[in-house]
């Protein structure tokens, strides 16, 4: 029994001091802080990331994240235009690093739950009440922006800060789809219409030019024709040949039976005087 307690009572020995020296020791992960509570209450000094020597038994260090995290709500509210608005919004926040003792005393580690998902809730509806749901659609980034900014008015007095606000998704009702469609058509055939009105009204103008343009060359064609312009047109048009019908200002004549008639007359009469 004395060999026996001669081995236990330095294993003990040397079990005890290695677990009070591990209790001693406490690593802080890489983005994280370390926050320090003594028999329970919360320390204002807040320990860094690496190792740190701690009084074991004592001492109780909670790891609070100080890294970027994202919170997705998915929420309904109604626009300036009382129209339902289904959205899904991300934040992207972190914890303070000087202000993680007052976020674990004051909050606890349930602090999503407890502060941020109803800041972003409020946020969205109070910032949706300000558009309609058109505005919704055609003003997104402004309408981000300013849910960010009241986000991190109400998160800034709790030690959080606010990173970035996404809007991941609008669902509108179906009635209001249809309606935006069939606004968009029509702004659509408006817009045609206006085209082919354009375009047939260039096509008038460029008629008129080109009618305006041929009778101004036939003016000036008119103003320099002359009675010797005309004969000598008329003289390289010719074909050599006399007309074959003229007329006394009463009647036409054949001139070609004309003058078969008159030479048979004088025919005619070459044979009677030959008789006499």
């Amino acid at each position: 029994m004395k060999n026996l307690k001669k081995i236990i009572i330095p294993v003990l020995v040397a079990a005890a001091v290695l677990i009070v020296g591990a209790s001693s020791l406490h690593a802080v992960p890489a983005g994280h802080s370390g926050v320090v509570t003594r028999f329970g209450a919360v320390d204002d000094v807040v320990l860094s990331e690496g190792l740190h020597v701690v009084v074991p038994f004592v001492t109780r260090v909670i790891d609070m994240n100080n890294q970027v995290t994202k919170a997705e709500v998915v929420s309904a509210s109604a626009s300036k235009d009382l129209q339902t608005v289904n959205s899904t919004v991300a934040l992207n926040y972190r914890i303070d690093g000087m202000s993680a003792a007052s976020v674990y005393k004051n909050i606890g580690t349930n602090y999503e739950n407890v502060v941020v998902i109803p800041a972003i809730q409020e946020a969205v509806k109070s910032v949706m009440a300000q558009y309609t749901a058109e505005e919704l659609i055609t003003m997104r980034q402004t309408v981000g922006s300013e849910m960010q900014q009241e986000i991190s008015d109400k998160l800034a007095p709790y030690g959080f800060s606010t990173q970035s606000v996404n809007i991941v998704d609008f669902q509108f009702s179906e009635e209001f789809n249809a309606a935006i469609e069939a606004k968009q058509t029509a702004q659509q055939n408006a817009l045609k219409a206006e085209q082919d009105l354009a375009r047939v009204k260039v096509e008038a103008e460029q008629k008129i030019t080109e009618a305006e343009a041929e009778a101004e060359s036939y003016r000036l064609k008119s103003q320099e024709l002359t009675d010797e312009m005309i004969k000598m047109e008329f003289i390289d048009k010719w074909d050599g040949k006399l007309p074959v019908v003229v007329s006394d200002g009463q009647s036409l004549f054949n001139l070609d039976s004309l003058l078969d008639s008159q030479s048979t007359g004088s025919a005619s009469s070459g044979t009677s005087t030959a008789q006499e």
